[in-house]
């Protein structure tokens, strides 16, 4: 029978820049068994600003780390594990553009980017504001500049009343220099954001929808407008479906490797089905479901177009964006008595709680409630 070994005491390693030298900081709850055994470890020293013992960061002294705590302590390595995933999206990015317009910025932070995959938008947003960072310290190292600086730093993108959003792209763009391309994971420890405002998606009736698709009168343009609302597609995904992707027999559509890089399926409209026959006839793709010229995907920005026109046609008095049609489509499945579950996995929300956002725009309910003046 195989011993299972029962590990109460635990050790976390963390990374530590201390004089511009990069340490190896052990923290843990204070133990006598660890604190003589840290003892006898040739170099440690002890650091008031991380209040935690530190050794160089060097290979003998991480291997030696391991060592002294086999079968004693559960050595906690999650912030030096250097391949972990970061990128939530699977796309390709082509990034020269951006090593062009930022010369200020490290090499190597494009280099991440690209080999970590990061989306385009992503990457263009992250070098914008690292680049801003990078700026305005022109006098100091990038290794140079400590925690208070940072804070300093966002404290003054705040009194310029900069978005939360902006202030929080410019932290994660921050920490993807120290901690992913110096290899510093969760270097600053203490540097707050800003609280998410909690906003309702905006959502459109079906009427509405429903003038929107038939006030499109370029067949290709209406039944994007319609996949977006009857499959709740990214407009990312939309634009890298394939012909293959549609399955009739099934009556599903296939997304791949999108947001959170996982697949997933989703319901196929019957109606639309018909119509995307006689789509795929009249225009012919040969790989895309929607191809653009020389048989390239269509881009963003035309979709974007699309649904802006087709949003005035029907006469809606707001900005409507692809991603609403996206948010309807799960409204409406909420509204006509869908399980919530099913509601998260064709939208393919990684946490319930993004589902359960549309709870709170679900009206249709609202329509048997007696309004109180109404009693009256």
């Amino acid at each position: 029978m195989l011993k299972i070994m029962n590990l109460q005491k635990k050790i976390t390693l963390k990374h530590l820049l201390i004089n511009n030298e990069k340490k190896i900081g052990l923290q843990f709850y204070p133990d006598k068994v660890i604190q003589a055994l840290i003892k006898s470890m040739p170099e440690v020293k002890w650091s008031e600003k991380f209040q935690m013992v530190y050794l160089n960061n060097t290979q003998k002294n991480f291997y030696s780390i391991l060592k002294t705590f086999k079968g004693i302590a559960w050595v906690n390595m999650k912030y030096f594990d250097l391949n972990k995933p970061v990128s939530k999206y699977g796309e390709e990015v082509k990034i020269d553009d951006l090593r062009k317009k930022y010369p200020k910025i490290p090499e190597a932070y494009f280099q991440k980017l690209e080999l970590k995959r990061y989306a385009y938008n992503t990457a263009q947003n992250y070098s914008s504001c690292f680049d801003r960072f990078r700026r305005h310290f022109p006098s100091k190292q990038l290794m140079g500049i400590d925690e208070s600086d940072i804070k300093n730093y966002l404290k003054g993108l705040i009194q310029l009343q900069y978005s939360d959003s902006y202030i929080n792209v410019a932290i994660n763009s921050i920490k993807f220099y120290y901690e992913v391309v110096e290899g510093m994971p969760n270097r600053f420890y203490s540097i707050e954001r800003p609280v998410k405002a909690e906003r309702l998606p905006e959502i459109l009736s079906k009427e509405e929808v429903l003038l929107m698709i038939n006030k499109t009168f370029n067949l290709k343009h209406q039944y994007i407008i319609s996949l977006l609302y009857s499959s709740g597609l990214r407009r990312g995904e939309l634009l890298n479906l394939k012909i293959k992707d549609i399955d009739s027999k099934r009556m599903t559509i296939r997304v791949n490797q999108r947001k959170g890089k996982k697949d997933r399926f989703s319901i196929l409209s019957d109606k639309l089905l018909l119509k995307l026959r006689l789509y795929y006839k009249q225009y012919k793709p040969q790989n895309y479901l929607f191809e653009g010229k020389a048989g390239h995907s269509y881009s963003g920005s035309s979709v974007r177009q699309i649904v802006k026109t087709a949003a005035k046609a029907a006469n809606i008095n707001k900005e409507v964006r692809p991603h609403m049609l996206r948010h309807s489509f799960a409204n409406h499945l909420l509204e006509a008595g869908t399980d919530l579950r099913y509601i998260q996995l064709l939208p393919g929300h990684a946490s319930t709680r993004t589902t359960e956002v549309y709870t709170h725009v679900a009206t249709d309910a609202f329509k048997t409630i007696k309004n109180p003046l109404d009693c009256t």
